[in-house]
């Protein structure tokens, strides 16, 4: 069959759905996944994809489209993005603390970029969801003893010993309740008051004190100066009692997706509804490959991630291929070139995409592209670095006259010493302290913060 004429187009009719399901499940036996596990039990594997298929959505259709829409506005600069979240989430890590402290860093940085830029945030937690990782080899090699390589806890184990390097598809299972309980502890904390802007100094409560923290809470001073004007003039306050906050993760592994996508009874089109917006990265957008035939199908917003060796007319099939329709915010181009390259080859990328007439929402991800092993061994990533991807990114859409559309960022609500720099000045000897990540260097709390901050000004100035 003809792969690319099958898509999950906004005219679809609710008795659709079926065969665009059918068309789902045939491609899934034509195309080539990168980046997918050697399951050893294949009959297992079968039955936990029939179990995951009857559990009920994590997210719903509606969400998706709101969403939809918000992204839409950031493409026009009338929203900012931001999202952020762990590297690599871990079963271990979803507490209540865990969960509650990166929702609190998330929503400290939109009110900082909020009040900083008076601009919509539109935040999307990095989270729920991202317990695969793609690797660059399928095998690890420490002191002459070679493994699998870890790929996430949605696969195997951390652990370096044989028996918790097996891929093991239960895992898809228990990622899945992990994913429900994080998404229902998220909803209670953004609807039931936690996230009223009222409540704008609890969110800095529990944290080191630090330079940021004290910046942040000159803001959140200033802010409840204007919550008290406008309650003096009779403003009705229960619209801001909840606020929109989304799931998003690297749609990487194919088995653990394509059971969760479902028809929506309304439209008849399929949902991806493992989260609200998922992505698909560097090593898994072949145009040919099962990752972009999957996203093109589903009706959530997708992102893509784009390096700088990205081909341009590559880039432009991709929109074809997965936003035929040119919908404003169905897709996002995620930006991840690097410090030093990035005013060099993100222009030639921007500007043939605008000139092809599609509206995109542009993010740039200043982590992947500056990470590095430091003298002592550590993957690592310079805040310095990491400010100046994003400096580049909106110098270069300024001067094109385009839109910068967000920023996606891998961070912690907890004090790690993970990343080198910003006003803690965390150097190479302080990296052993408190690295706790399983994958790649995540911003603390206060260098989150203090990012937000330098964000707003750029985004003040744009």
């Amino acid at each position: 069959m003809n792969t690319r004429t099958v898509t999950a187009d906004a005219g679809l009719e609710p008795e659709d759905g079926s065969e665009a399901l059918a068309a789902l499940t045939a491609a899934a036996a034509e195309l080539e996944a990168s980046q997918q596990p050697s399951w050893p039990d294949t009959a297992a594997l079968a039955e936990v994809i029939e179990t995951l298929a009857t559990y009920p959505p994590l997210v719903f259709a509606g969400e998706c489209d709101i969403l939809t829409d918000r992204m839409a506005q950031a493409a026009v600069g009338e929203a900012f993005v931001l999202q952020g979240g762990d590297c690599a989430e871990t079963f271990a890590s979803a507490t209540a603390d865990n969960i509650r402290d990166r929702i609190k860093t998330i929503l400290q940085m939109a009110a900082v970029l909020t009040y900083g830029a008076s601009v919509p945030v539109v935040k999307i937690g990095r989270m729920a969801g991202q317990y695969a990782k793609p690797r660059s080899s399928t095998v690890e090699t420490r002191e002459g003893v070679t493994l699998p390589a870890f790929r996430g806890d949605m696969v195997n184990d951390f652990a370096f010993h044989e028996s918790a390097r097996i891929p093991d598809p239960q895992r898809l299972v228990r990622a899945y309740h992990a994913s429900s309980a994080t998404l229902n502890l998220v909803r209670a904390f953004t609807t039931g008051g936690f996230a009223d802007l009222r409540h704008v100094h609890d969110w800095n409560r529990g944290f080191v004190a630090n330079a940021a923290n004290q910046r942040y809470e000159k803001i959140a001073k200033d802010i409840d100066k204007a919550m008290k004007f406008m309650a003096a003039c009779g403003a009705d306050f229960d619209a801001m009692r909840t606020v929109e906050f989304f799931a998003a993760h690297e749609a990487l592994l194919l088995d653990y997706e394509r059971p969760l996508t479902r028809i929506d009874s309304r439209s008849g089109r399929l949902y991806d509804t493992s989260g609200h917006f998922v992505w698909v990265g560097e090593r898994t957008r072949q145009l040919d490959g099962a990752h972009v035939d999957f996203v093109s199908r589903v009706s959530n917003p997708i992102g893509v991630k784009l390096g700088p060796k990205a081909d341009i007319d590559e880039v432009l099939r991709l929109i074809d291929k997965v936003d035929p329709n040119r919908t404003p915010g169905r897709l996002t181009f995620i930006t991840r070139m690097g410090a030093g390259t990035i005013r060099d080859a993100l222009p030639a990328i921007v500007d043939k995409v605008t000139a092809s007439g599609a509206t995109v929402t542009w993010i740039c991800d200043p982590m992947h592209g500056n990470t590095f092993e430091s003298p002592s061994g550590y993957k690592t990533r310079d805040f310095e670095d990491i400010v100046e991807e994003v400096r580049g990114f909106f110098e270069v859409h300024q001067s094109l006259g385009t839109v910068p559309g967000g920023i996606h960022v891998e961070l912690t609500g907890n004090d790690v010493t993970e990343c080198l720099g910003g006003a803690e000045k965390i150097i190479d000897s302080d990296l052993e302290k408190r690295y706790e990540s399983v994958c790649d260097p995540r911003l603390n709390h206060q260098q989150s913060l203090e990012l937000a901050f330098l964000v707003a000004e750029m985004l003040s100035q744009a």
